[in-house]
């Protein structure tokens, strides 16, 4: 794959130069004019964020180019405080008579909203200093034609439809390649910005048996990265993607039980998606999750560990720091299974009594491990442990209540017997309680996958509920 030289963002250079049509010190103008306008107005303080963002999409079916999208936007936010009342404004347009409106906008809109006693930008002891921003490699431009994203999303969908003649169709395969940059300040003291991009390649072929009605599958994989030339090979992809769909032919539905469930990594992700979710600011000063009042308590078993760090090179949920400026850190999130940090900003953080965490706009990279794993625990090893019970690799629906906990979803996968995969399975529901079922994590693998921002191998819980037939 070719990739542009490693651009360190817009800052580096002209806009020309990194494919936007801005650059940084166009952004930093644009910000202090609206910061500038809103003091005139009379604004207690104020915000401003300007972003650019472009892209290429292509998509492609049966050999054939299916679609070819580009994309290109451009935003300025601006947030106005009166006190403890807050406006916010956007646009498009750039202009500075635009820049002005859109400040009387959000200015005018402060005036007749209610007073919120915890409003305001972030205490000026909690912002990064501008000397501290790291360079955390998350810009790696890739100047990709049409016809070449074309070229390597038929050579993935070809290495699927070649992998065996049971591969019979395909739902299409993708090429993105996308970028942006942002610049914002405010008037605590904040000013900041990078670029970031991220490019993926993807697949979902689908397989069937001759003559026997109904026994059609489908599988998908992809490949994401910052950095193009990190993607896994078109053909890799592709291969992956056809043996996950012919490993889930001939499946069936199982008779409704209690056993133990092992979640493929990426499904494993998800879970700790929910408590994430679970204890992330808004849930918590709604006491809209189970939850509340969680922080130093045992929520995981012993040998369970969280642990965030905003700081990994080219890292999907890398940044030197929040949303709002706040300075962020590496830290445990659980530790020996307690509960030792939230997810907060400011506003969420004064809501609660508390201070804030630098998690305005959500997590950073985090990793969930196990105290329990040893090198050898691949996917085979986690079979074994899983014993007799069900191997999940799909999911389907919303069935995820964080209020009270209760989860059950759709679910397709594997029925396993004395360690070893017997035959898959579909159309059934597992279900239970993310209390119990966090509590009842016995093992996690060594086969580590990062999903988004998150990375933990295949999980084992030690007993759900199976609804079958």
């Amino acid at each position: 794959m070719k990739t542009t030289p490693h651009a360190r963002g817009p800052s580096a250079g002209g806009a020309a130069e990194t494919g936007f049509s801005y650059s940084r010190a166009q952004f930093e103008d644009l910000v202090d004019q609206a910061l500038a306008h809103a003091r005139k107005l009379g604004a207690s303080d104020a915000g401003a964020e300007a972003s650019e963002g472009c892209g290429l999409s292509v998509g492609v079916r049966r050999g054939q180019l299916e679609s070819v999208e580009r994309n290109r936007d451009k935003s300025l936010g601006v947030t106005v405080y009166l006190g403890q009342r807050r406006g916010n404004a956007s646009t498009s347009d750039f202009s500075p008579a635009a820049v002005r409106q859109t400040v009387q906008a959000a200015y005018d809109i402060a005036r007749f909203t209610a007073e919120d006693p915890v409003a305001g930008l972030p205490d000026a002891q909690d912002v990064a200093p501008t000397a501290s921003h790291r360079d955390l490699d998350l810009f790696h431009p890739w100047s990709l034609t049409s016809e070449e994203a074309a070229r390597i999303a038929l050579e993935c969908e070809a290495a699927a439809m070649q992998t065996h003649q049971r591969i019979t169709n395909s739902e299409g395969a993708s090429v993105s390649a996308q970028q942006s940059h942002f610049f914002s300040a405010h008037t605590h003291g904040f000013r900041g910005g990078y670029a970031s991009s991220r490019h993926s390649i993807s697949v979902a072929p689908i397989a069937s048996l001759p003559g026997r009605r109904g026994q059609m599958q489908r599988d998908a994989w992809y490949s994401s990265e910052r950095d193009a030339a990190h993607l896994a090979t078109p053909e890799a992809v592709g291969r992956y993607a056809a043996e996950r769909a012919l490993s889930r032919l001939g499946a069936r539905k199982i008779a409704t039980t209690e056993c133990p469930v092992l979640f493929e990594a990426p499904l494993a992700a998800g879970l700790l998606g929910s408590f994430v979710q679970a204890v992330s600011g808004g849930a918590l000063y709604r006491k809209s999750s189970f939850l509340v009042d969680a922080l130093g308590k045992p929520v995981f078993p012993a040998h369970i560990d969280v642990a965030e760090d905003p700081f990994i090179p080219q890292g999907k949920g890398s940044s030197p720091f929040d949303d709002e400026g706040v300075r962020v850190a590496p830290r445990k999130v659980v530790e020996g299974g307690r509960v030792a940090g939230y997810f907060l900003s400011s506003y969420s953080a004064r809501k609660l009594g508390m201070h804030t965490t630098g998690n305005a706009g959500g997590s950073h990279n985090l990793t969930l491990t196990s105290r329990r794993t040893r090198a050898g625990d691949d996917l085979d090893a986690m079979l074994r442990k899983l014993g007799t019970g069900l191997f999940v690799i799909e999911l389907m629906g919303q069935g995820v209540n964080l209020v009270t906990g209760d989860y059950s979803r759709g679910a397709s996968g594997f029925w396993v017997e004395n360690g070893e995969i017997a035959y898959p399975v579909q159309e059934i529901t597992i279900a239970g309680n993310l209390r119990a079922m966090f509590k009842g994590i016995e093992a996690v693998g060594a086969d580590a996958y990062g999903y988004g921002a998150k990375t933990v191998g295949s999980m084992l819980v030690n007993r759900m509920k199976v609804a079958g037939s």
